[in-house]
């Protein structure tokens, strides 16, 4: 199915709206698109127009977020190093969370507004599942470790992180700490130290 370019003004009024919702959601401000409409200085049927709701706008603000997990994981699917890709790309999953608040909320919604935040999704499950698999096949990984596992863990972290992180500075290292000490049991054996 293709769309039809945006014209100009339609392009700029929406880019405008989706950087104000950014601003918002940066700054843990609920999105209301009647709020979104006044501060993007655009009419209320405009915002509506290009987003039906709040979720579909708060999508599209993570949807950069999701594309470049997605490609990341594409990357780790390519490498050798069942153990390694598994631990990269939770690693820039955990990274992801931390450094953007749209991102839990968007992955923790049981229903998706847009069939393009369905398909990131799908897509990142899909590579978790399989780089978890391709390590427990390896014999690196606890066997008893399954995929459904994996988010409720990795937002376990994420959440601990906003909670007990620190300052904003620090919440990647701390996120780091935390993931560190979760692959750690995660692992068959331990590393060699």
């Amino acid at each position: 199915m293709t769309t039809t370019p945006l014209r100009k003004d339609a392009a700029r009024n929406r880019d405008r709206i989706v950087a104000v919702a950014r601003a918002l959601v940066d700054e843990g401000t609920p999105l209301q698109l009647n709020d979104v409409a006044r501060r993007a200085g655009t009419g209320v049927a405009t915002v509506y127009r290009h987003f039906a709701t709040p979720e579909a706008l708060l999508e599209t603000v993570a949807t950069p977020c999701l594309e470049a997990l997605t490609t990341y994981g594409v990357q780790a699917l390519a490498d050798p190093d069942t153990w390694g890709a598994l631990e990269a790309f939770l690693t820039r999953t955990v990274e992801a969370q931390v450094g953007d608040v749209s991102l839990a909320p968007v992955t923790a919604a049981p229903e998706n507004a847009l069939p393009r935040t369905t398909e990131l999704k799908t897509s990142l499950w899909s590579t978790g599942r399989t780089l978890l698999d391709r390590a427990r096949e390896a014999g690196t990984v606890r066997p008893d470790l399954s995929p459904a596992d994996l988010a409720p863990l990795m937002c376990g972290i994420a959440y601990a992180v906003h909670v007990h992180g620190g300052t904003p500075a620090d919440r990647i290292d701390t996120a780091h700490r935390y993931l560190a000490t979760l692959l750690g049991g995660l692992r068959a054996t331990p590393p060699a130290v």
